[in-house]
Parts: C-alpha cells; sequence; structure tokens
C-alpha cells in the first residue's frame, strides 16, 4: 500500500487509487455527522412555530446532538481501538440513519431533542473511527496523512457550509422534517463503501485488552449536561437560581471526579498522559477555541438573519452559500500547505483570518444589508479551512497508529463539547427576563458573540505558536 514508506520524496505525497477510497468512504460518515451541525440551524424558526419550542429548546435541539456527540466520543475512540474502527464506524452510520429516521416523525421538541441526543451517539462512533481507518490506510506516513486529512476535512466542511443552503431548499419543498430524510441515502452510500473498500483489520491483542471505562463515560455525560444546562438556563433563570446553581456545583464535582478517576484507571476512556506532548495540548486547546466560536455564532447568525432580516429558510441559505466557497478552497489548500510547511504556521495565519472574520460582525445592526455579511461570510471559514486540518495533521503526528482512535476522540471530544457551550453561552445572551429573543437583543448578542470570538481566536494564535513542527517539513516540501 502506497504511504508505507516514511521518505516524502519516494511517496510523492500521492494518494495511492485505494487510499482514494477509503477517504471517500471515511468523509462519508464526516460528511452526514457534521451535515446536521449546519443544515439544523436553518430549520430553527421552522421548527419552533411548528412544535412551539422557545429559544432554550432550540438550543436544547442543537446541544442535545453536540452533547451524546462529545460525550461518547472518547469511548467509541477506545472501542474502535479495542474492537476494530471499521465496526464501530458501520454501527454508528446505521444508529445515524435510524435516530434521524425518529427526528423526521417527532411530533414535539422533547421527541426531537431525544432523537436528536441519538443521532449523536451515532456521530460518536462514526467521527474518531474514520479518521483512525484514514490514518492507517496512509501507512502513518505523515504527508500522506496531511493530504487525506485536507480531504477528508474538506468533504465535512462543504457540508457545514452546504448545509444551510441544502436546508433552505429542503425546507421551502417539503419542509424542516425533509432536512432529517435526507440523510437516509447518505447513510446508505456510506455503509456499502465502507463495507466494499475499506479492510477489517483486526486489531492488536494489546488494545484488545483494553477495558471500557463506565465510572468515566458516566460521569462525563453528567459533568457536560450540567454545564452546557446551566449555561444555557443562565440569563433566563438568574445566576442565583437553585437549578443553575445546582447544575454548576453537580458539573464542578462530577468534572473532578471524573478527573480523578482517569487518573487512576487501567483503561482511562481519556488518557491524561497524551497531554503531556506539548503539541497535542496545544491542538486540543486550539480547537476548542475554533469551534466554540464557530458553532456558537452559526447559531446566533440564524437567528439574526431569519427573526432580524427577515428571511425565509431558502434565502438564509442562500446568504451562508459564501461559507462553502471559502471552506472549499482553503480545505483543499491545506494539505499541500501543511505538508510543505508544517503546522504551525497554518493554525497562526488560519486563526488570525478567522477572527478579522468576527470582528466585522462586532457591527452588524437590524439594518445591515445581506451582502454585507460576505467578508466576513468568506474570512471564517477561509481561516477555519486552513487551521483544522493543520491542527488534526499535527495531533495525529504525536501519537502512534494503534492510539490514533483514542486521539483523535479526544480532539473531537473537546471541539464538540466546545461547540455545544458556545451554543449555549451565545444564545444565553439573547434572552431575556422569560427568555424570550426579541431583534434588539438578537443584535446586542451578534455584537458580544463576534468581540468575544475574537479575543478567543487571537488566543488560539497564541497557542499554534507551541505546536512543534517536524525537523526538515520545509525543505521536504521544496525538494519534493
Amino acid at each position: 500500500m502506497d504511504g508505507m514508506n516514511s521518505n516524502p520524496s519516494s511517496s510523492g505525497a500521492r494518494l495511492s487509487m485505494r487510499q482514494t477510497l477509503v477517504v471517500a468512504a471515511t468523509s462519508v460518515g464526516f460528511v452526514v455527522s457534521q451535515l446536521d451541525v449546519s443544515i439544523v440551524n436553518v430549520a430553527l424558526a421552522s421548527i419552533g412555530h411548528d412544535l412551539h419550542a422557545g429559544v432554550a429548546s432550540l438550543q436544547w435541539t442543537i446541544d442535545s446532538y453536540a452533547l451524546a456527540f462529545a460525550a461518547l466520543m472518547l469511548s467509541a475512540g477506545s472501542l474502535g481501538d479495542r474492537f476494530g474502527a471499521r465496526r464501530m464506524f458501520l454501527g454508528g452510520l446505521a444508529l445515524f440513519a435510524l435516530a434521524s429516521l425518529a427526528c423526521a416523525f417527532s411530533r414535539d421538541a422533547a421527541q426531537l431533542i431525544a432523537a436528536r441526543a441519538l443521532q449523536g451517539v451515532g456521530a460518536a462512533g462514526m467521527l474518531p473511527n474514520s479518521l483512525a481507518l484514514l490514518n492507517a490506510a496512509c501507512g502513518h506516513d505523515r504527508r500522506l496523512r496531511a493530504r487525506a486529512v485536507g480531504l477528508w476535512t474538506a468533504a465535512g466542511a462543504v457540508s457545514i457550509a452546504a448545509g444551510p443552503v441544502v436546508g433552505g431548499v429542503l425546507i421551502a419543498a417539503f419542509g424542516w422534517r425533509s432536512i432529517f430524510w435526507v440523510n437516509l441515502p447518505i447513510c446508505m452510500a456510506g455503509l456499502a463503501a465502507t463495507l466494499v473498500w475499506i479492510d477489517n483489520a483486526r486489531p492488536k491483542d494489546a488494545d484488545r485488552a483494553r477495558g471500557i471505562d463506565l465510572p468515566g463515560q458516566a460521569l462525563a455525560i453528567v459533568a457536560l449536561a450540567s454545564f452546557v444546562g446551566a449555561v444555557i438556563e443562565l440569563r433566563p433563570l438568574g445566576p442565583m437560581h437553585p437549578l443553575v446553581v445546582g447544575a454548576l456545583v453537580l458539573a464542578l464535582a462530577t468534572g473532578g471526579a471524573f478527573i480523578a478517576i482517569e487518573r487512576n484507571s487501567r483503561a482511562p476512556m481519556l488518557p491524561l498522559s497524551l497531554f503531556a506532548e506539548r503539541t497535542f495540548s496545544a491542538a486540543v486547546v486550539f480547537g476548542i477555541g475554533v469551534n466554540l466560536t464557530y458553532y456558537g455564532m452559526v447559531f446566533l447568525l440564524s437567528l439574526y438573519v431569519q427573526r432580524v432580516l427577515g428571511h425565509t429558510p431558502l434565502q438564509t441559505g442562500l446568504a451562508f452559500l459564501p461559507l462553502t466557497g471559502g471552506f472549499l478552497i482553503s480545505n483543499l489548500a491545506s494539505g499541500p500547505v501543511v505538508a510543505r510547511f508544517g503546522s504551525r504556521g497554518p493554525m497562526i495565519f488560519g486563526a488570525l483570518l478567522d477572527a478579522a472574520g468576527f470582528a466585522a460582525l462586532v457591527f452588524v445592526d437590524a439594518t445591515t444589508p445581506t451582502a454585507a455579511l460576505l467578508v466576513p461570510f468568506l474570512l471564517i471559514p477561509s481561516g477555519m479551512g486552513l487551521a483544522v486540518p493543520a491542527m488534526t495533521t499535527a495531533l495525529l503526528g504525536t501519537v502512534g497508529q494503534q492510539r490514533a482512535g483514542t486521539a483523535s476522540a479526544v480532539l473531537n471530544t473537546a471541539r464538540q463539547a466546545a461547540g455545544a457551550i458556545g451554543v449555549a453561552a451565545f444564545g444565553a445572551l439573547t434572552a431575556h427576563g422569560d427568555g424570550a429573543a426579541s431583534p434588539q437583543h438578537i443584535v446586542d448578542a451578534v455584537r458580544w458573540s463576534a468581540a468575544i470570538s475574537v479575543a478567543l481566536l487571537l488566543c488560539a494564535a497564541m497557542i499554534a505558536r507551541r505546536v512543534n513542527n517536524p525537523a526538515g517539513v520545509k525543505a521536504e516540501g521544496r525538494t519534493s
């Protein structure tokens, strides 16, 4: 298989046909899991009207998916290392398809929130194991991995960006339930491609011997859910409300217990030893900053475009169209750039581009023309599309192939949890008194959240300076 030779000049960083097929198959899982992150945002107004759901219920519609995704991904990565990444990937795809059916048939907000959580369980099985399959197909070759990760990330990023457009078209033609029906053929294609194109590699005996950290898993779920719930209800109920205070105390207690258990466990779901590597910890913190700002702001911008500017779901999807181009171009460029220059520079430059895009949103108001959103809607995905593949490549380069599933699960758990917190925190800024979100409250929330995002991304750029570039990366890039 191409890529087994670690000499970049010998491989030329060109993927073989078999490796390309693996990238295509694993990208299906990434596409469907990321598509549901963004496509639901366009449907929020329609879901709220049809199911009589307030802003808090809409936040939970987004965050129930993200929380289940985040809380279970670590265990899914460990299970993939133990039982086989291909098996876990297939199971995740099948469960995601079934959960999508449940979403489409939901009759009230509670049913939809529960079905969205089940989707998150399926997505957790797919994402870390898709990266593990991809990493194995590239033979742990750094430059092949950079190119493959760039293509894999491009597929997911384009699906995030295309979600609002696809969602707008589907909602206009068939209603909001159609955004969940569309997942079924995608999942079926992914199942078929995985069965045909990816070998059923057997895990090593050392990986099979690892246990499942059930106490750690339970504590992680409680800690994340209670913290996000407290943030969502913080402004509507007030910071001193017993439910808010109790949820925060529970989050702190279970979070502390989780760290203590992971430190002493023989088979921890979160191997704390990974954070001793400077590049690994920097990549995880960087990913937290990027996801918190992006997903929190996309939630707000969906409300802003529909409830403040008065656009229909279809018009909203078209307004988000520039995101697609920015993600596509920057993701495709990221692989060759990282292979030539290493991860640190693209991460720093990408974070700064991202920050510039958010800075442009600080000045929006109720009369801002949709055309004025073009610049931030190009800068934000361009920065993310350059930085995220570089971040992923840097992290995978710090671990052996046998721990790729666990390492990618740690990164993506942190990112998904950060996205859920971003939706909760930024969405809470729209609430006032009884939790209602007036147009002016939404405008104020967008401004404040944009300013916070700029500060966080500048911090992320500073953190990216701690990422190590492999020795001779630039020279290898020039001589290939």
